[in-house]
């Protein structure tokens, strides 16, 4: 019997062929630690004048992280945040009681055409972080920790792991690391968190000698090490951590109420959360 749950993400066409996986949540895993949201977006390549445009919207409840491995996202939010994310940076944004954000290609990526791929995951807050202050971390690329071993390259991107530990500020014991390994390589990771899973971007990865098909979500046993090995170069995400107890989903609102959920629901309706500067548009509140 196989010791790794590999989940297959559900495909969303967003029109013109680019298409997003979502891996989390599922019906056979809800949740990995923290981890209540997880979507690998691309690779897609966007004509000239094209790309992505997120109108601002709302978030409660959780932390995001956006991790791009080709392309651009430009990250506008209520607080006056604006930051381009590129391959090897950190956009951590803390909503707490809540904050707005939009996203969209940069202008010069969309003049000149250009390939994205990444992952975008929401990580919910501990029941004391529920309410604090929203907040936007940015973490550029030659300041995130690096573990180097033959033929193995790792960043701790937020979390520990590795006996490394980024400077993002997180609120429950967490990991989220992306590896590239070298055909041969060999990666141990340790049961030093409560819940794990790896999704590798390319074939050739064996966990524990089993193989494992590329992305996948490949859910970990508890309480064990494992050791990863590369068939061929390749790369993959470590994620995962403390479980934060039950939490409600609607949208874009984690919450440990449906009342709360009920809350968010008429202050966007009533553009009570704030704005983004410099945007007008936003997305409506769904009708379910």
């Amino acid at each position: 019997m196989s010791t790794v749950l590999a989940l297959e993400g559900r495909a969303h066409d967003l029109g013109g062929g680019f298409v997003v996986r979502r891996l989390l949540p599922q019906a056979q895993a809800r949740t990995v630690g923290p981890f209540v949201f997880l979507d690998h977006m691309g690779p897609h390549t966007f004509a000239p004048g094209q790309g992505i445009d997120v109108r601002p919207h709302p978030h409660i409840g959780l932390s995001t992280l956006t991790w791009l491995f080709d392309g651009a996202l430009m990250h506008r939010d209520s607080l006056g945040s604006v930051q381009a994310i590129r391959p090897g940076d950190v956009n951590w944004m803390t909503s707490g009681r809540g904050i707005v954000h939009s996203e969209r290609t940069p202008d010069a990526e969309r003049a000149d055409g250009h390939t994205i791929e990444g992952l975008q995951a929401w990580l919910a807050l501990p029941d004391d972080a529920l309410e604090i202050a929203p907040s936007f971390q940015h973490l550029p690329a030659d300041a995130v920790p690096r573990f180097e071993a033959p033929g193995v390259s790792v960043q701790v991107v937020a979390g520990e792991a590795f006996g490394l530990r980024s400077p993002i500020t997180v609120y429950v014991p967490m990991l989220f690391a992306s590896a590239h390994l070298d055909a041969g390589a060999e990666l141990l990771l340790d049961a030093g968190h409560e819940e794990r899973a790896v999704f590798p971007l390319d074939e050739g990865l064996s966990i524990d000698g089993e193989t494992v098909e590329a992305r996948r979500l490949c859910v970990l046993p508890t309480g064990v090490d494992v050791t990863l090995r590369a068939a061929a170069r390749l790369r993959a995400v470590m994620l995962g951590g403390s479980p934060v107890g039950p939490r409600h989903l609607w949208w874009n609102f984690v919450a440990a109420s449906r009342e709360r959920i009920e809350q968010a629901k008429a202050d966007w309706s009533a553009q009570r959360f704030g704005q983004v500067p410099g945007e007008s548009d936003f997305i409506p509140l769904p009708d379910r």
